[in-house]
């Protein structure tokens, strides 16, 4: 039996939880045979219906937010859809990353119902900051040596994949990213830094609350895997807590009157 879910902020309206790496969040077509869902499981464990008002990728892991009402879930994934909600996602990338970079390339859909070059290109916008490196001594690639980075994104529009996409696209692919990735490091990673996943992380979410007068500003802890990474790497400093903020709207988010 899977370990009950760590909620990490739950009121009347709304339920924040840790989404662990691998797990669908809810049934598609694409998941035949799959039996094992996010969605299903957070129902079981609070005896409610819960509704989805955004997505993770299967492979990501952390913070997700579930309305418990239809009501609230309609305001809730508007702001989501209207970029009102502000992204924090760490990850670790092969190479030395930008110090910091707007990657701002178009993305074409990934949804899997028609040729990719049939979609048209939509505008993608990504903030990247490098928040730490570390080099190691081990030939991976082509060099003698290899680096790796670790990676704050700040996603500012919701294209699928638009993280890993961008990265990659700029040369720093995510380690553990099968579809986007390099094949040689995420073998390195797996088979001997005990790092077999998508090292991709939400970690971070701040939106204003549907119905309270306040700002719910997230912060969500790495799982295991991750932190123990970051600790072999040096990157212990950088792991984020769990923790909850309430704060008063900000007044650029409120509306005009």
């Amino acid at each position: 039996m899977a370990p009950p879910l760590t909620i990490l902020h739950q009121d009347d309206h709304l339920v924040v939880v840790h989404k662990p790496a691998g797990l669908l969040v809810h049934r598609t077509a694409l998941a035949r045979g799959e039996r094992a869902f996010l969605l299903q499981r957070l129902r079981d464990q609070l005896g409610r219906r819960v509704y989805p008002v955004h997505r993770l990728d299967r492979p990501t892991s952390g913070i997700m937010v579930f309305a418990l009402s239809p009501e609230i879930a309609t305001p809730l994934a508007e702001a989501f859809a209207e970029r009102r909600v502000a992204k924090r996602y760490l990850a670790v990338v092969r190479g030395l990353g930008p110090e910091h970079e707007w990657l701002d390339y178009p993305l074409r859909e990934e949804d899997g119902s028609r040729p990719k070059a049939e979609m048209p290109a939509l505008a993608a916008l990504t903030e990247v900051r490098r928040l730490d490196s570390v080099e190691l001594p081990v030939q991976v690639d082509r060099y003698p040596r290899s680096r790796y980075s670790l990676m704050e994104a700040r996603p500012r529009t919701g294209r699928r994949h638009q993280i890993r996409r961008h990265l990659s696209h700029r040369g720093y692919p995510i380690i553990g990213d099968a579809k986007h990735g390099k094949g040689n490091h995420n073998r390195f990673f797996a088979e001997r830094l005990d790092s077999p996943r998508l090292l991709l992380a939400a970690v971070g979410l701040a939106f204003d609350h549907p119905v309270e007068e306040h700002r719910l500003e997230l912060s969500g802890a790495l799982d295991a895997g991750m932190t123990a990474l970051f600790r072999r790497f040096g990157w212990a400093g950088h792991l984020p807590p769990d923790r909850v903020r309430l704060t008063r709207p900000r007044a650029d988010l409120e509306p005009a009157s």
